[in-house]
């Protein structure tokens, strides 16, 4: 051997041993699983979703307010109001109404009993927060409740001023007078309470106004055990307790939903998806819409998801353009004024 081959030698280094048989199957198996991983998760060999995206108006129109100073599920929101633009007050019927005429697909209300059997539209559990009274909701009659100011607790300023205090007389409405306003048009009703007995109060209201919940696309969610009660008096509506069973489905899905099974906690259920959680989901978009939609499940979209901050829905325009394109879910919307005009030139 030459000098020279000697020095070529050196470069090459010790002769290699051969791949192990068994270490060649590892990879080809390993191979062919990120193949079909990638395949079976693909959104672009799904089918096209059919229909649009749709959006749901958290109670309508209201005064949005600081999510990082009311955190709480029972936080006065209204001591922490941005500073008001209008005197339309949330889960009324002009709020209702005016959320239609934005572009919201669907109207999210609240509702509550009253001390002698009537029901109305209230998100707090007492009246101490944004009215002139005082006590729980449910302790009080309807005429204690109409002759409250919605609008009395409302400040933007730590209680400087009250901009909208003497504007929400007598503006808490019942059930009844809420669907009136929206006769032909989806509700989703959120029950406050975990008393199964309030889908009984509401399914009686709703079948006494005449009004077809399962032809319309109404919609129920809240504690447990009304909407299980919901589900009983109402079988085919769609009714899901959001913060357990879409909770569920969601971390389920995250979990094994690789394996292309639908978790049956997401069975006639829901889907959250954070807007800036979209990549954690597999198949998104296309892919998962047909897995959920196997399932009768329904997926919303919400707002961004910040350690510190209250769950909320999109409130900038801007951030439609993170949904894509072929999403025909529902999106939760807290700013309906600005993100539903937007949405339009979308759906044509």
């Amino acid at each position: 051997m030459t000098d020279e081959q000697d020095w070529a030698a050196g470069l090459e280094g010790p002769p290699k041993k051969p791949m192990k048989r068994s270490t060649r199957i590892m990879l080809w198996l390993f191979a062919a699983l990120v193949a079909w991983l990638t395949l079976s998760n693909a959104s672009f060999l799904a089918p096209d979703p059919e229909g649009k995206a749709r959006l749901i108006a958290h109670r309508g129109v209201y005064h949005l307010y600081d999510k990082r100073a009311a955190i709480g599920r029972d936080t006065c929101t209204a001591a922490h109001a941005l500073p008001p633009d209008h005197e339309v007050f949330e889960n009324t019927p002009d709020s209702m109404r005016w959320a239609v005429g934005l572009g919201a697909n669907m109207v999210e209300i609240d509702v509550a009993p009253t001390k002698d059997g009537r029901m109305v539209l209230f998100h707090d559990w007492t009246v101490d927060c944004r009215t002139d009274g005082h006590g729980n909701t449910r302790d009080l009659t309807l005429a204690q409740l109409k002759r409250l100011d919605i609008g009395h607790g409302y400040t933007a300023d730590g209680g400087k001023s009250f901009p909208l205090r003497g504007k929400g007389i007598g503006k808490i409405p019942t059930v009844e007078e809420g669907l009136a306003a929206l006769p032909v048009h989806p509700i989703l009703f959120n029950f406050k309470s975990k008393d199964a007995g309030e889908a009984d109060q509401l399914f009686a209201i709703l079948k006494a106004s005449g009004r077809d919940s399962v032809k319309l696309g109404d919609a129920f969610y809240g504690g447990a055990a009304p909407v299980k009660r919901m589900r009983e008096l109402m079988p085919g509506s769609w009714s899901f307790d959001l913060q357990r069973d879409a909770r569920a489905c969601s971390k389920d899905y995250i979990t094994y939903g690789w394996t292309g099974f639908v978790p049956e906690s997401c069975r006639n259920g829901a889907l959250a998806i954070p807007i800036n959680y979209q990549w954690a989901f597999w198949g998104w978009p296309d892919r998962l819409i047909a897995r959920m939609d196997s399932v009768g499940a329904r997926v919303i979209v919400f707002g961004p998801y910040e350690s510190g901050k209250s769950n909320e829905g999109l409130t900038d325009p801007r951030q439609l353009a993170k949904v894509p394109a072929s999403f025909n879910g529902y999106i939760w919307v807290d700013n309906i004024r600005e993100v539903g005009p937007a949405l339009r030139p979308r759906q044509k």
